[in-house]
């Protein structure tokens, strides 16, 4: 019983280890961002890299429900004999909670700092196509390429 509360504990703390890699992750980007100096290719990249952590979180959790069902009864019934441990985990799960909602918030943060920079990417677009339009118009009339042709010009050459 005790091997098997290590292996819960390790898991925990494990758990803890990737979601400070998603943190990590997170402040990059919400750094990148903020600054307006951010490399698609890396952003690609590091949301790619989130993912196979998330997976991991996720194998990790599925790991700890199988083992903690096993234990629950036991534990319950010797709740005094393993107060120690027992402590210990609630303190971790407690930890990966509070991460967890603090990566949620890091999220929400940088979803709305990539929608504005994507908002800002597409009204320089805009502006641009405005821009080229107005010097390709310009272009045409004082090139006299307009297709139409002045009635009063002299035809005698």
């Amino acid at each position: 019983m005790e091997s098997q509360l290590d292996i819960l504990s390790e898991s925990l703390d494990k758990k803890l280890s990737v979601l400070q890699e998603i943190q990590e992750y997170n402040e990059r980007q919400a750094q990148d961002f903020a600054e307006g100096r951010a490399n698609l290719d890396s952003f690609d990249e590091s949301v790619e890299a989130k993912d196979r952590l998330i997976e991991k979180i996720s194998k990790l959790d599925e790991g700890f429900e199988l083992l903690y069902e096993k234990l629950a009864e036991e534990l319950k019934d010797h709740r005094e004999r393993y107060a120690p441990q027992i402590k210990t985990l609630q303190e971790k799960i407690s930890k990966v909670t509070e991460m967890s909602v603090s990566i949620q918030a890091q999220e929400a943060r940088n979803k709305k700092l990539v929608e504005a920079y994507f908002a800002d990417a597409r009204r320089g677009l805009n502006q641009n196509r405005k821009n080229s339009k107005a010097a390709y118009d310009y272009y045409k009339s004082m090139s006299g390429t307009t297709g139409q042709q002045s009635h009063f010009m002299d035809s005698k050459q």
